[in-house]
């Protein structure tokens, strides 16, 4: 049985200081009990001799320092785990919110996890088909691979990650392809939307969901990612399964985080958030990846919202250093009602070269996104210079470009929420656009797949 403490010092709005406690460790669980039997949890924050600072999950109204007594129950948070997750829906400490029975936990593991050897991790280098052009063509996601999406205040990433959540799909494998879904710090809306387009599609049926919602504790939201990379370590690699983490968002996260560390009263770094933040995002992004020996995999896709659209910020700034590139949504695409809004030029997924070829995509795969990434910088240039000079000052050439820079945006990016195209719908696509370009354009193309493919 747990001792009991009835030390509390003083409570400070979400902290709270138990003096005289012994054996009791960072992180650790504690139960608070008021005078009426109510039970409130906590984590211990910080050890300082025989004093402990203890995080309160649920608000501290009514907590009377001399009647309310505290149990430690030497334990780090867990997640009780099992097949049965799919389909569920969590709240960010692992409860059921869905109306349906508690989980019985096939075991129960720390939401710390382990950091991966280094030595065993295998290299991501199968094809992701999310069934978004803009990201199968150009910027393509490969499995075991971190590719954030950057995003705005007010555009539609709640669209996108439940598209690619409902439509992702490891092209050349029969293995389940599962997603995790952690909706850190949104409102009731969001999450309404999250879970009603899971229901209507049949996708809940393969995916775990875990919601906090923006009037939660903020201690819960930093453990509500840690829960979710819970889940997906069991399902990937010890059931073998292929796992979609998608983790929005991030800036909550973040947040919260600082939030915390103010409570602490730690030295803040960059714009208040705390010095260790690079370090923190790091623990959770390093748990994606393939590891030698085992089928499964985790592949993830964090969203967060670029305040005030800097990508210089530092949760862009340090999530773009971690990961193997990123999305980014462009509120010009959006205010043309290209949707999703995705600029393909400043976005960049640094191992798509992996993922793409003859046997995982098409032998003209690398060879037309080049094509295309150079025909649309020049199109995207061209049109600028007409707005600047006018249609006169263009070349023939120069038009023909800021033609294809619009049918580019119109057909190839905008494709709508509800479209799933294959990757040979895609390169058809990408095909069609590129012969708009006299073939003497086609500069990046070998001649080969010109003869091939070129619609003349």
């Amino acid at each position: 049985m747990p001792k009991e403490y009835r030390t509390i010092e003083e409570v400070a709005g979400p902290l709270m200081l138990v003096r005289d406690v012994t054996d009791v460790n960072y992180n650790e669980l504690g139960e608070i009990e008021l005078a009426n039997g109510e039970k409130r949890r906590c984590k211990v924050l910080e050890i300082d001799g025989g004093n402990a600072l203890v995080q309160l999950f649920e608000s501290s109204t009514g907590i009377n320092l001399s009647n309310s007594k505290v149990r430690f129950l030497g334990r780090s948070m867990e997640l009780g785990v099992s097949e049965d997750m799919l389909s569920r829906v969590f709240d960010g400490l692992g409860r059921p919110i869905d109306g349906g029975p508690e989980i019985l936990p096939e075991k129960r593991l720390d939401i710390n996890g382990l950091p991966m050897n280094p030595a065993a991790r295998n290299y991501p280098q199968e094809f992701i088909q999310t069934g978004v052009s803009a990201i199968d063509g150009l910027n393509t996601l490969v499995r075991g691979q971190k590719l954030p999406i950057f995003s705005a205040s007010g555009l539609p990433h709640a669209n996108l990650a439940a598209q690619i959540a409902r439509q992702a799909q490891v092209r050349g494998t029969t293995d389940p392809f599962v997603v995790v879904f952690a909706a850190i710090g949104i409102t009731f809306e969001e999450s309404e939307f999250f879970i009603n387009s899971f229901k209507e599609t049949g996708a809940i049926d393969r995916t775990v969901m875990f919601v906090n919602l923006a009037n939660d504790p903020a201690v819960e939201r930093i453990a509500t990612p840690r829960m979710a990379l819970t889940a997906a370590e069991y399902l990937a690699f010890e059931k073998g399964m292929h796992v979609l983490v998608i983790l929005t968002d991030i800036t909550n996260y973040a947040d919260a985080l600082r939030e915390v560390s103010a409570a602490r009263k730690e030295v803040p770094g960059r714009r208040g958030y705390p010095g260790y933040m690079y370090t923190d995002l790091a623990t959770l992004y390093e748990r994606a990846g393939r590891q030698k020996g085992k089928n499964g995999s985790i592949t993830m896709i964090p969203i967060l919202t670029m305040p005030e659209d800097d990508k210089t910020h530092p949760i862009p700034d340090l999530t773009g250093y971690i990961t193997e590139g990123q999305i980014i949504l462009s509120r010009d695409l959006y205010r043309k009602n290209v949707m999703p809004p995705i600029d393909v030029l400043p976005s960049l997924s640094r191992l798509k070269d992996k993922g793409i070829g003859e046997g995982k995509t098409r032998a003209d795969h690398a060879n037309t996104m080049n094509q295309l990434f150079a025909a649309y910088a020049r199109g995207k240039d061209a049109r600028e210079l007409m707005i600047i000079l006018g249609e006169a000052a263009l070349t023939e050439m120069d038009k023909i470009y800021a033609k294809f820079a619009d049918k580019f945006e119109e057909e190839y990016v905008s494709q709508g929420y509800d479209k799933n195209r294959s990757i040979e719908e895609t390169l058809e696509l990408g095909w069609k656009l590129l012969s708009i370009l006299p073939k003497s354009e086609l500069k990046r193309i070998k001649d080969e797949f010109i003869e091939k493919y070129y619609v003349g």
